[in-house]
């Protein structure tokens, strides 16, 4: 079955607030119509392709909002660091209206801006977002945490953004676990040592990238899965843990994203993590 979506306000009653986090915790997508970001005069500007590089799917601000990659050395990289570190704090305290309890537990992660339309060609399908998929960062493993993200669609003609949402996350995991290859002795390391990874992978992140790459490079799979369409107006925000939501971005011009980390202790309920729900079906320890 494919992930349920919710349309939510941020402004709700508690039992309304331990239903929204039940959604995001257990697959699904809460969608947030009326709480648009808003651009300043100066920001509208930056609503162009000029000022990507033309190699990157998407310009983005690192977590201490010091380093902008994917932009182009037009000049416009200090005003893109400004639209973006404010767009960061914004997502925070939306998904802190949605759920306080994450507060103290919430990590930043890169914001993207992306103004390349999703329906132009990737270099590659792996990293083609079109394909169904869940997040998993090959550089950044999360050791288990969940990660957590937030979108805007900023764009100015009033075009949606447009999403498939696929099955769940444990039919996925359950339809690729047994293809997934096992990691060599010492490959953890030797990647971390390397430099090719922050931080070490765990069994729980070699994993998650093997799910993410089977679906992305199986073509029948991409032709046949289950699916819906949603579609994301101008002016919509929504919040997904996109490691566990089987997702593709169809279309769409001008978005902006924050991903941010959480431990799985710091969630409402553990059980429906992936790293739990892999835990089970593996029946070992994975981070």
């Amino acid at each position: 079955m494919a992930a349920h979506t919710q349309t939510a306000d941020a402004a709700r009653s508690p039992r309304i607030e331990s239903a929204t986090i039940e959604t995001l915790e257990t697959g699904g997508l809460v969608s947030l119509p009326g709480h648009p970001f808003r651009l300043t005069a100066g920001e509208e500007a930056l609503l162009t392709p000029a000022h990507a590089d033309g190699r990157s799917k998407n310009i983005s601000l690192s977590p201490a909002g010091r380093e902008v990659r994917g932009a182009a050395a037009d000049g416009a990289a200090d005003a893109l660091a400004g639209l973006m570190d404010r767009y960061a704090d914004w997502a925070r305290t939306l998904v802190l209206q949605i759920a306080p309890g994450y507060a103290d537990a919430l990590e930043r992660g890169r914001t993207s801006y992306r103004s390349r339309g999703a329906e132009e060609s990737a270099a590659s399908p792996r990293k083609d977002d079109r394909r169904l998929h869940i997040d998993a960062f090959a550089s950044q493993p999360t050791g288990g945490r969940r990660i957590l993200r937030v979108f805007s669609n900023i764009n100015p003609a009033g075009e949606p953004r447009v999403w498939n949402v696929g099955e769940s996350f444990e039919a996925h995991a359950g339809r690729w676990l047994a293809k997934v290859r096992r990691p060599w002795p010492l490959e953890a390391w030797a990647l971390q040592r390397l430099g090719l990874t922050r931080g070490r992978r765990t069994p729980y992140d070699f994993l998650m990238l093997g799910l993410h790459d089977k679906a992305k490079l199986d073509g029948a799979y991409q032709q046949s899965a289950p699916r819906r369409r949603v579609s994301f107006p101008a002016g919509a925000s929504w919040i997904v843990f996109t490691d566990s939501v089987v997702h593709a971005a169809l279309a769409g011009r001008y978005a902006l994203e924050q991903t941010f980390y959480l431990p799985v202790e710091a969630m409402a309920d553990p059980s429906p993590s992936p790293l739990r729900i892999l835990e089970r079906l593996t029946g070992r320890r994975l981070a």
